[in-house]
């Protein structure tokens, strides 16, 4: 019994202890509000030592490295406007302390340029002999100027109890965005989404504004009557299906959802790959854990397009792709074969690599087929020569009988100045003259036909990384892409 009280007295003390922890956490959130938004209100009125100030209250209250830049983007200002050098060494000092505290920042190459510009300002007022009490009549370097007028940040902060909850933007098909507590900076207006295992799924809309601190504070309720499905695959960001595969993936791997109690059927695929499937009884307040196996070839797309490519034909690797273009098909990664044929038109023949996740995109130019028309007159011309060879020489082996034939036939033999002796061998000298014309003719008329004339096809490939995205709306479910060059 005894164990049993002491076992309910510690499980009070600490829900006690995290309550009491959520609620110094929204307390200083407040004092961090108030700070901000008096700092912000003494900013755009030009009064940047107080706001500097207040940025640093800020800062104390809760430490977000936006403030250190807030503080910096003050004394910039002073700096700029007064040319005084211990404004602009104090902002060189709270950018550096704010990119210390937030080193894979996205404006870090803006800031250190900043860093850089403002560290030579105060090299160059130095040398000039100014200090702060005669800054006023210096002008700012072109530098300085160009770096225009700093403006200070807005912050969003997402805080929950339990932490280690999981933030979804808009969509949860887009992924995971972060986990709380988070704080950083996001444009417009915004679907929040924040679940965790074992707790109701939070859902609101959060409005970001690049001059405000805005701030979400959850306090998650315990769920029970629901369980938590994770879904992973040894192929990441394949496809999720759950018990109706028409209406769409529902997101992809790694993947978690609260479903309701009951059986259920899911389905893991990526093109290139076979099909995981199983089903699965969900009991409430359960979490079930499902490891997809999936075997096959990642591939890539490979996009056919060109003037006229509706009226060809494109092969790969020996077999039909598509029967007429534009094409765009999936293709296992690797070296391919691509042939494009188009009636009247060269062939163009290349061996292409397709990188897995990517769309190659082939433009081709066809060249026309060149006329055949010398070819055909050196046909005609061959065979009109090799015709006259064959009446000349016929011509020539005729008189040679007749005069055979009188020789055999015992009558005085032929006068050695007969005619028909000089006929019969012009005769023979001009079919064989006719027949090397002929040969000759025939043999470049063959040149003709096989010598490849004019331009070759050509084409313009391109490569781009792509990703295909679940998407389901009203009117549409299926895959989309995101392509990035």
């Amino acid at each position: 019994m005894k164990s049993r009280v002491l076992f309910a007295l510690c499980i009070a003390v600490a829900m006690l202890a995290t309550t009491s922890a959520f609620a110094q956490s929204a307390d200083s959130l407040k004092k961090a509000q108030a700070a901000f938004d008096t700092a912000q209100t003494d900013y755009v009125a030009g009064k940047f030592d107080e706001a500097a100030a207040g940025f640093q209250e800020a800062y104390a209250a809760r430490a977000f490295p936006q403030f250190l830049y807030n503080v910096g983007a003050s004394y910039h200002m002073k700096g700029k406007k007064t040319s005084d050098v211990a404004a602009y060494k104090k902002a060189v000092e709270f950018y550096k302390r704010y990119l210390a505290e937030e080193p894979n920042a996205t404006d870090k190459a803006k800031v250190e340029k900043a860093i850089g510009v403002l560290e030579d300002e105060i090299k160059r007022l130095e040398g000039a002999g100014t200090g702060s009490g005669s800054a006023a009549a210096q002008t700012p370097s072109k530098e300085v100027e160009n770096l225009g007028d700093v403006k200070v940040r807005g912050l969003v902060v997402i805080i929950t109890e339990p932490q280690n909850a999981t933030i979804y933007l808009d969509d949860k098909k887009k992924g995971p965005f972060a986990t709380t507590p988070w704080s950083g900076s996001i444009d417009g207006e915004h679907k929040l989404i924040i679940e965790k295992p074992g707790y109701k799924i939070v859902e609101s809309t959060i409005s970001a504004d690049p001059t405000k601190l805005v701030q979400f504070v959850s306090r998650m309720a315990e769920e029970s009557s629901f369980a938590w499905v994770t879904i992973a695959s040894n192929v990441p960001k394949s496809d999720v299906f759950i018990d109706d595969k028409n209406i769409g993936a529902v997101g992809s791997t790694p993947w978690t959802q609260q479903l309701k109690p009951g059986k259920h059927t899911f389905w893991i695929t990526k093109e290139g790959y076979d099909e995981f499937t199983t089903t699965v009884d969900i009991v409430p307040g359960d979490t079930k854990e499902i490891k997809g196996t999936i075997k096959g070839t990642p591939v890539g797309k490979i996009a056919v397009t060109g003037f006229g490519i509706e009226d060809s034909q494109i092969f790969v690797d020996g077999k039909v792709l598509c029967e007429r273009g534009p094409c765009l098909r999936s293709v296992p990664q690797g070296d391919h074969v691509v042939l494009v044929t188009r009636e009247g038109y060269k062939s163009y023949e290349r061996r292409i690599t397709i990188e897995a996740r990517a769309e190659t995109q082939v433009k081709v130019t066809l060249a026309p087929k060149p006329s055949r028309s010398d070819a055909v007159v050196a046909y005609v011309v061959g065979a009109l020569f090799g015709g006259a060879g064959i009446y000349l020489g016929l011509q020539a082996s005729s008189i040679h009988d007749d005069l055979d034939k009188e020789i055999k036939a015992a009558a005085p033999p032929p006068a050695s100045n007969d005619s028909r002796f000089l006929k019969g061998k012009i005769y023979a000298i001009s079919a064989d003259a006719a027949f090397a014309i002929s040969a000759i003719t025939l043999g470049t008329a063959v040149y003709y036909t096989l010598r490849d004339k004019g331009p070759p096809s050509t084409a313009l490939i391109d490569a781009k990384s792509v990703t295909l995205v679940p998407e389901i709306n009203s009117n549409y479910a299926g895959l989309g892409m995101e392509v990035h060059w």
